[in-house]
């Protein structure tokens, strides 16, 4: 494939995302990132991180993990109470659940509020991963799970790699201005 084979190919992808590519045939490499670059920019989440669990020293762990990690969250205790949450705060960025809960399991609740928020993406923490592909063969392209206990970056990446498709999370919180 030649240069202008690709730059028309990436050329007419572009269009469909914000006009077109005007780089001469030599940078087309830089055409490409440039066009990943504006594909990524929509990738960020809309709302806060809900982060839902009934063992309450899990729910402020997990809180302050990803609070210290940039993430804006909101917390709940259970499946019902994060359902009004959300009603309360409009779009999630993510959903980040207990699987194992009283009342209602974290694929239920993900199931309820993706009625609303059908892109939503999840991640379930789980003891009993067992349990999980029990009650849910497989999981979907934006679902991805997590063993308890976990780290501080071991979270901060899973979370990471579910929004943003890449890994960007270390053990320390970043530099405070």
């Amino acid at each position: 494939m030649t240069n202008a084979m690709i730059k028309e190919k990436y050329a007419s992808a572009d269009a469909r995302h914000e006009g077109t590519l005007l780089a001469p045939e030599s940078s087309v490499l830089g055409s490409i990132k440039t066009l990943a670059s504006k594909l990524m920019k929509g990738a960020a989440p809309q709302g806060p991180v809900l982060v839902v669990d009934d063992e309450e020293a899990v729910l402020r762990f997990v809180d302050r993990v990803l609070r210290d990690g940039g993430y804006k969250t909101a917390i709940a205790n259970s499946g019902p109470e994060a359902i009004e949450v959300a009603k309360k705060i409009g779009p999630l960025g993510a959903l980040v659940t207990d699987v194992m809960m009283p009342g209602m399991t974290g694929d239920e609740l993900a199931r309820v509020l993706r009625q609303t928020e059908p892109a939503l993406k999840v991640l379930y923490l789980t003891g009993y991963s067992d349990r999980l592909f029990k009650e849910k063969a497989m999981l979907w392209a934006d679902e991805a799970f997590l063993d308890k206990p976990c780290t501080v970056k071991g979270l901060r990446e899973a979370v990471s790699l579910l929004l943003f498709g890449k890994f960007d999370a270390s053990d320390e919180p970043p530099a405070k201005p």
